[in-house]
C-alpha cells in the first residue's frame, strides 16, 4: 500500500492540488495592488503627454498629478523624478514613429528617395513636435535629455548621408546644406517661429530640397 507524501491532505490527494499550488492569504490583495500601479503609471505617463500636446510644454509634477488625478506623492512613487518620465515619454514617442524611420526604401534614383525622404521627415517632425518642443526647454538641465538630443541629430544625419551616392557625398556644402533643410529646427522655425500650418510648412520644405537637388549635378 503506498503511503500519501507527507505534503499532501485527503483532499488534495482527491483533487491533485497540493497545498502550497492553492491560492495564498492576500494573493489578491498584492495582485489588486500591481494592477492600480500600472494603471497609475500609465495614468501618469498619458497625463504628461497629453499635458504637452495642448502647449503645457513644461508641466511641473504637480500639474501631471492633477490631470492624472492621483496623488503628487504617486507621481514621485513611480518617477524619482522628472527625467524618469521623460526617458518614458521619449521611448513612446519612439515606438510610434520608428517605423516611419526605419521603413526600407525603393530600389529607385537617389534624388527620388531624398523627396521619400522629405514626405518621412514632415510627418515624424509634425507628430513629434510638441515633445520635442518640451525637450528642448528642459536638456541643458538634462543629462538624459541631452544625450538624447545628440543621439536623435545624428541619426537624422546619418538616414540623409545613406541615400546619398559617392559624388554628392564628395560635395561637403551640399551635404550640409540637404542636412539643414531637413533638420528639425528648420521644421520647428517653420511651424513654430513662423506660425506656419504643417500643410505650408510642408510644401516650404519641399521646395527647399527641391531647389538644393537642382543645384547638385548628376554624376560624371
Amino acid at each position: 500500500m503506498t503511503t500519501a507524501p507527507s505534503w499532501a491532505s485527503e483532499d488534495a490527494m482527491t483533487t491533485g492540488v497540493r497545498k502550497s499550488d492553492a491560492p495564498q492569504p492576500g494573493t489578491k490583495a498584492i495582485d489588486g495592488r500591481r494592477a492600480r500601479s500600472r494603471t497609475s503609471h500609465k495614468r501618469i505617463v498619458e497625463a504628461m503627454m497629453e499635458l504637452i500636446v495642448a502647449g503645457d510644454l513644461a508641466p511641473s509634477a504637480a500639474r501631471v498629478a492633477e490631470e492624472a488625478g492621483i496623488g503628487l506623492r504617486t507621481v514621485f512613487r513611480h518617477f524619482d523624478d522628472m527625467d524618469a518620465l521623460y526617458s518614458e515619454i521619449t521611448a513612446t514617442v519612439t515606438e510610434r514613429v520608428m517605423p516611419i524611420v526605419m521603413a526600407p526604401y525603393p530600389d529607385q534614383p537617389w534624388r527620388a528617395n531624398v523627396r521619400e525622404l522629405v514626405r518621412r521627415r514632415i510627418r515624424v517632425f509634425e507628430a513629434t513636435l510638441p515633445f520635442r518642443l518640451a525637450a528642448n526647454i528642459k536638456r541643458y538641465q538634462s543629462p538624459f535629455l541631452m544625450g538624447q538630443y545628440s543621439r536623435v541629430v545624428m541619426l537624422e544625419r546619418d538616414l540623409i548621408l545613406r541615400l546619398l551616392p559617392g559624388h554628392v557625398l564628395a560635395d561637403r556644402i551640399a551635404v550640409e546644406a540637404l542636412c539643414v533643410a531637413l533638420s528639425f529646427h528648420s521644421w520647428r522655425t517653420l511651424r513654430h517661429d513662423q506660425s506656419l500650418s504643417a500643410e505650408e510648412a510642408g510644401e516650404v520644405l519641399a521646395q527647399m530640397v527641391e531647389a538644393l537637388l537642382a543645384t547638385i549635378p548628376d554624376a560624371g
